[in-house]
């Protein structure tokens, strides 16, 4: 298997000094407690880099030093574990409401030493109680969907970054069809090509109307 370093270096990516030995750290202890826990389909540097890297290092440039963050159903880390690595100036707390993967990702951050909240819990039953700057959200469900979890705590929800591929719209015809977003702007952020593939990922975002 190619290591982290020519995988970076073959899609021309570059990371910080202090955030390489953790990214490294964090495949190998995300793989090893995977071979129990279903966490992630990414198993190598190669998938790692090319899709869970390069979607939060386009997240990353879309939030502000310093902001709280809430990712959403984390599962095995991406984007908030990640995020926290490569953004360290960030306060990121992570929900999974399936304790096996809460508790995997609170083992996997013991391992590595990174500093983040870990709550077993459904997104949208912390937000009745905390607040967010931003929270984000990849795999999770579609746009009707959170529409649904999110209708009553858009105001702590702060701004919902959302990564999405090219159904997106689709996702949008159907959820405006049915009601769930009308109370919530929502608009294209960012667009980038996914190495490997013919189309293009695009982060959204979600927040609710004032008035």
């Amino acid at each position: 298997m190619a290591s982290l370093k020519k995988t970076l270096d073959q899609y021309e990516i570059e990371i910080s000094d202090e955030a390489y030995p953790l990214l490294k750290h964090y495949c190998n202890a995300l793989w090893e407690i995977n071979k129990e826990i279903n966490l992630t389909r990414h198993t190598s540097y190669d998938k790692f880099v090319s899709r869970d890297l390069v979607d939060t290092i386009e997240l990353a440039k879309l939030i502000p030093e310093g902001a709280e963050v809430l990712d959403v159903g984390s599962g095995g880390g991406v984007p908030g574990m990640v995020l926290a690595i490569i953004r360290p100036d960030l306060q990121v707390s992570l929900t999974d409401s399936v304790g096996k993967k809460a508790n995997a990702l609170g083992a996997i951050a013991e391992e590595i030493g990174l500093q983040v909240e870990i709550y077993q819990c459904r997104a949208e039953d912390l937000l009745e109680d905390f607040r967010y700057d931003f929270t984000v959200a990849r795999a999770v469900g579609p746009l009707k969907k959170f529409g649904v979890w999110f209708e009553k705590v858009w105001p702590s929800i702060g701004k919902l970054l959302a990564i999405k591929g090219p159904k997106w719209v689709e996702e949008k015809a159907a959820a405006d069809e049915a009601g769930v977003l009308d109370k919530v702007d929502v608009k294209v952020l960012a667009e980038y090509d996914v190495p490997g593939f013919e189309w293009q990922s695009v982060i959204l975002e979600l927040s609710g109307k004032r008035g």
